[in-house]
């Protein structure tokens, strides 16, 4: 596969290659030779338009979550996560969360989970709400949220890991509606 002259369509696939390979194997067992050849490009590459792994893995995340939340109005943002989530055609590359939690032991990984997180994503759910304690109810939002990607998808924990992912969101946001006021249901 040649990109030559096309620096967007090698940041693309080295973006996509990341996404997956973080997402699959978690940071530290993803290597920088294995992102580029799975973006069919030298790794030098890699250092030339991102400078690093760790700012790579930190792109990543950001463009992952800037995507979700741009593609949602606030309302649906929560819906679309939780389908996104637990979709059973859910690729892992499809949700910066994945990414996130099998690499969460990482100090840049842990980072820019707390920054992606913890102010993107809790920023918009708190739009949800007029409560005094907004940014407290999007943070045990957020913290539901990640303990029902833990144990459907990396636990494979039953009946959640088989059950049907519009049946689990409508529940979760049943729930959540006492937290955030406006949330649009399934």
């Amino acid at each position: 596969m040649s990109r030559r002259g096309d620096a967007a369509a090698t940041k693309a696939a080295l973006l996509d290659a990341a996404a997956r390979l973080f997402a699959e194997r978690g940071f530290d067992r993803t290597t920088v030779r294995d992102i580029a050849a799975v973006a069919g490009v030298n790794q030098a590459l890699l250092f030339r338009y991102f400078g690093s792994k760790d700012a790579l893995f930190a792109t990543v995340l950001a463009s992952r979550g800037r995507e979700l939340i741009e593609e949602s109005p606030a309302e649906q943002l929560l819906c679309r996560m939780l389908l996104r989530l637990t979709g059973k055609t859910a690729r892992p590359e499809d949700h910066p969360l994945y990414a996130a939690l099998r690499s969460a032991h990482h100090d840049t990984a842990a980072a820019v989970v707390n920054q992606q997180l913890g102010e993107d994503f809790a920023r918009v759910l708190r739009s949800l709400t007029d409560a005094p304690d907004a940014e407290l109810r999007a943070d045990l939002v957020l913290a539901w949220v990640v303990g029902i990607g833990v144990l459907r998808s990396m636990f494979a924990k039953e009946p959640l890991a088989s059950a049907d992912n519009r049946a689990v969101a409508e529940l979760v946001l049943k729930a959540t509606s006492v937290l955030l006021e406006r949330v649009d249901r399934v």
